[in-house]
């Protein structure tokens, strides 16, 4: 295969373009400063290059990430030296914790300047080091082709994640002659996609052997694009199927097998499940905390099997009988070859009856975000783009959204980042241009990042915001009401400015809406709007709470329900 020559001398801030453009980087989201001057001026000849000016250095990862939850491609910000790089972190945790491709390129102070303390200097890399797949620093312009293909090809296979590259100021400058396509050099990363056909034929005949198996799905089944084949194995097999937080829609939220999201705030008849079944079947899923609960508790009867493209993540947490190390997606092809059809009747008329017995519900007096979630899916047919912050709002949507397509739940789910659902929203929508994408949040997750309205409205996207407005830090409430006696400590937001006045200050729409009667006319009326973003401010009842909640470190047996005397209207 031929490879392009860089003859004609080329500044390093070019050849970086030249590279990205040389991976199918369409956009880059950032925000500039001196230790990027030189990369944002060579961005005037690359009118191919769309870049989106952020109103912080945080709303630019974010961006970045929702772009490439949305997409599945590797999102791309970009920022200066120090505080620009440092704003980046957060939004680079975020993308680590839910294994989120990215690439994030920074300025850097130069060369001869670095560990002098120089203006506007930070180690990045070594900031940033657990919270990435890898770190590069550049020392020489002609490491520029090597490192870039490195990063993203590291970003987006295995596990995937971010990957940081940080840039000094004068190798920007540099002139470079030599190959743009360059080969890799990674002896150590081998990341492996076929799983060992005995591997293969073990968990197959665990599962076969079950009576009562569960699909437990988590974020690997999205990243993989594992939906189809999930749905193939899930249907032959009769096996009923939890998805978690990281993996809603993976799964048909209203397939008869879908028992719904496990775990602390998860439906009673998917906690049930895990708990009783004899085989579980982890399908790139790591048996997080907030599935656990207490480890010791934690389904003890049954045999596990786990599929996962990290073997670093299989018996980490709970030992696992059946490993199964590779693609998820690879994986379930093989081993469909392998599954019986098994009606499991009984397994199946059980569940039934925990879904009949506990169903997710809410009261139906007054305005109940649960119900302004639901009439949100109702128009939208359950097929939006729905980015979320974190919190009561953040569960709610998981519980009573139902998403029946990947891609389409956008939420910070391992490091729960507050401020993370405008800036995902625009990175959606620009990604997927076209699509109906809500971001819902609430009173105190919206002020971290509001200043992306800016951006949003620049860049005239329909995005809707669903904004659950009930004066409080909800989830933190929640849990001072339940375990530590009312003490309301420093959680009561009743100075929050006027969100519909604040929305249109942004150049933005606004409504508000005060009555359950007329939570579908708001949004209704929030469709009409086509050329920037609307806020919708839903003035939600102040102390409600997200049940069931099973309490950190408890089992399905601690798990708490509506109090007695909350009748069901």
């Amino acid at each position: 295969m031929s490879r392009k020559i860089i003859t004609e001398p080329m500044v390093g801030a070019r050849l970086l373009l030249e590279c990205l453009r040389n991976e199918g980087v369409q956009v880059v989201f950032g925000y500039p400063g001196g230790a990027t001057l030189p990369i944002y001026d060579a961005l005037y000849s690359f009118p191919e290059i769309q870049h989106i000016l952020v109103r912080h250095e945080q709303g630019a990862a974010h961006m970045a990430d929702g772009y490439g939850r949305a997409t599945g491609k590797v999102g791309v910000c970009m920022a200066t030296s120090g505080p620009g790089a440092t704003n980046l972190v957060t939004g680079i945790a975020t993308a680590y914790m839910d294994s989120i491709p990215l690439v994030a390129i920074t300025g850097q102070v130069k060369r001869d300047m670095i560990g002098n303390d120089a203006f506007q200097e930070a180690d990045v890399t070594g900031i940033c080091r657990p919270v990435t797949k890898h770190c590069y620093l550049l020392k020489a312009v002609n490491q520029m082709p090597r490192v870039i293909k490195e990063a993203f090809y590291l970003a987006r296979t295995g596990r995937p994640g971010p990957v940081l590259i940080d840039i000094p100021r004068d190798i920007q400058s540099d002139k470079y002659t030599g190959p743009l396509d360059v080969d890799m050099d990674l002896p150590g990363y081998n990341p492996r996609v076929q799983a060992d056909q005995a591997q293969l034929e073990a968990a197959a005949e665990a599962i076969n052997s079950a009576e009562r198996p569960v699909f437990y799905v988590g974020g690997g089944c999205v990243l993989s694009g594992a939906h189809r084949e999930l749905r193939a194995a899930a249907e032959r097999a009769n096996i009923p199927v939890t998805t978690t937080l990281m993996a809603m829609g993976v799964f048909p939220g209203d397939h008869p097998l879908s028992l719904g999201m496990p775990g602390m705030h998860g439906t009673y008849c998917a906690n049930y499940a895990m708990d009783k079944c004899d085989v579980m079947v982890s399908l790139g899923a790591r048996f997080d905390d907030r599935i656990t609960g207490k480890v010791d508790t934690f389904s003890v009867n049954s045999r596990k099997v786990h599929f996962d493209i990290d073997p670093t993540c299989i018996g980490k947490v709970v030992e696992t009988q059946f490993p199964v190390v590779g693609d998820v997606r690879e994986s379930l092809k093989r081993v469909f070859k392998h599954l019986k059809t098994k009606e499991r009747k009984l397994w199946l008329a059980e569940l039934r009856e925990q879904k009949q017995k506990h169903p997710l519900w809410y009261p139906k007096d007054g305005l109940r975000a649960q119900h302004v979630v639901e009439r949100i899916c109702h128009f939208s047919h359950g097929k939006a783009i729905v980015t979320t912050d974190v919190g009561q709002h953040q569960m709610w949507t998981a519980q009573f959204y139902s998403f029946v397509e990947p891609r389409h739940f956008l939420t910070s789910g391992g490091l729960g980042t507050m401020g993370f659902g405008l800036p995902a929203a625009i990175g959606a929508a620009v990604g997927r241009p076209g699509e109906d994408v809500w971001c819902i949040s609430s009173d105190g997750s919206i002020m971290m990042k509001i200043q992306e309205l800016v951006t949003a409205r620049r860049l005239k996207l329909p995005i809707k915001i669903g904004l659950m407005n009930n004066g409080h830090l909800g989830m933190v409430r929640q849990w001072q009401e339940m375990f530590w006696q009312r003490h309301y400590s420093h959680v009561i937001l009743n100075d929050s400015p006027d969100f519909v006045e604040v929305a249109k200050a942004f150049g933005c729409y606004g409504l508000r809406c005060d009555k359950g009667e007329n939570v579908d006319a708001a949004i209704q009326e929030a469709y009409k709007f086509k050329d920037a973003p609307v806020l919708v401010d839903f003035r939600v009842e102040p102390e409600e709470n997200v049940y069931p909640m099973v309490p950190a470190g408890g089992s399905l047996e601690d798990t708490l329900h509506y109090p007695k005397g909350v009748e069901v209207v």
